[in-house]
């Protein structure tokens, strides 16, 4: 392969992590039981977050405006994000993403659900480029594979969404119903970052919580290894062989290393897992794929050699993050590729993983 980066654009781009947010939490009301209908007033919704956080969260300059929040306008977002830079399909993953570690699994589960039916009534018809998330809550495995049936058969939509902060690894049973519904459903189920540390949640790192935001930015891929490591472990995929599990917002660098302690270890302990029936490594790369953003900035050739050994030509994916403050324009990232591995992360291996048409992607690429 040509180990040289090419500044050609690729003609069709998948944004696999674009979030849409409230104008206000006031926007949940008409999807939500009056019951709930107080708490949207409190600060954040109640929704917790323990952190201080110096830097916004979303970019100022994606705003559209009139004091509204960055992501909140899907006609600004479109004009901004989608038709700038040529992409064909944009994943939308939200912006609720610390409502796994709510104390309260129905409240939890309600603004779930509303947010849901939001983002169906507000932004997937603006745009046909829009494909949609089925957030859950994994307080209550019954309720978010209840709301993944209520949606699962929407044409839209075509993933199941897991804040990556948990009190338990996902890998164990409490959360099969998830899967079971996901793939009943013949959904992905995407595991984002969000909740680290928050509410219910175990704190950010593994010796308590950091003191500044910027010690737990540097962290938080530590939620995802642990929660691949659990998924793989634990024999998910033998459970569930059709399955596939997209960890979004948690970085690459650290994806060949776990792969490699994973193999060395199961050398030597496999008695411990004996339902596993391939390398914890071959799973990974059947099974899993890992978003660009926030991809590590090395020295070219050497992110060229580290996504050679993830096997990135099938496992990564590219994403935005828009509008964040530490989002990824397709300029940034893709011109750094060779042009064959920039196809493939650019659109096709999110094509293949959501079942998209590649010819239609096509099309739309050219035509837009």
């Amino acid at each position: 392969m040509d180990l040289a980066p090419t500044k050609s654009k690729s003609s069709s781009i998948i944004d696999c992590d674009f979030h849409q947010t409230l104008k206000s939490f006031e926007d949940l009301k008409p999807y939500l039981p009056r019951v709930w209908w107080p708490r949207l007033c409190a600060p954040e919704a109640t929704l917790p977050i323990t952190i201080f956080k110096p830097i916004p969260l979303s970019r100022r300059d994606a705003s559209p405006g009139k004091g509204l929040p960055p992501g909140s306008d899907p006609q600004y977002a479109i004009e901004d994000a989608l038709n700038r830079y040529n992409i064909s399909k944009a994943v939308l993953t939200g912006s609720l993403l610390t409502v796994s570690a709510h104390n309260n699994p129905d409240y939890a589960a309600a603004i779930a659900s509303a947010f849901n039916d939001y983002t169906l009534d507000h932004w997937i018809p603006t745009d046909d480029r829009f494909l949609a998330s089925i957030l859950v809550a994994t307080q209550d495995p019954v309720l978010a594979a209840r709301e993944i049936d209520r949606l699962g058969s929407h044409p839209k939509v075509v993933q199941v969404l897991l804040p990556v902060g948990s009190r338990e690894p996902f890998g164990q049973r409490r959360f099969y119903p998830i899967y079971e519904a996901a793939v009943r459903n013949n959904l992905v189920v995407a595991i984002h970052g969000g909740g680290e540390g928050d509410g219910i949640n175990p704190p950010i790192s593994a010796v308590g919580q950091p003191t500044t935001n910027f010690e737990r930015h540097n962290i938080l891929a530590i939620h995802h290894m642990s929660q691949l490591n659990s998924i793989v472990c634990e024999g998910v995929f033998e459970t569930f062989p059709t399955l596939k599990v997209i960890f979004i917002e948690g970085g690459l660098a650290w994806v060949p290393h776990l792969m490699w302690r994973m193999d060395k270890n199961f050398r030597g302990m496999r008695n411990e897992v004996p339902w596993l029936k391939k390398k914890p490594s071959e799973y990974i790369i059947e099974h899993c794929r890992f978003t660009t953003q926030p991809i590590e900035e090395p020295e070219n050739h050497e992110l060229i050699q580290m996504l050679s050994m993830m096997r990135a030509e099938k496992t990564v994916l590219f994403a935005t993050d828009y509008p964040h403050w530490d989002n990824d324009s397709p300029t940034f990232v893709l011109n750094k590729l060779p042009g064959e591995l920039r196809r493939r992360i650019a659109y096709e291996n999110a094509a293949e993983l959501y079942e998209l048409n590649h010819s239609h992607l096509e099309k739309e690429g050219v035509s837009r």
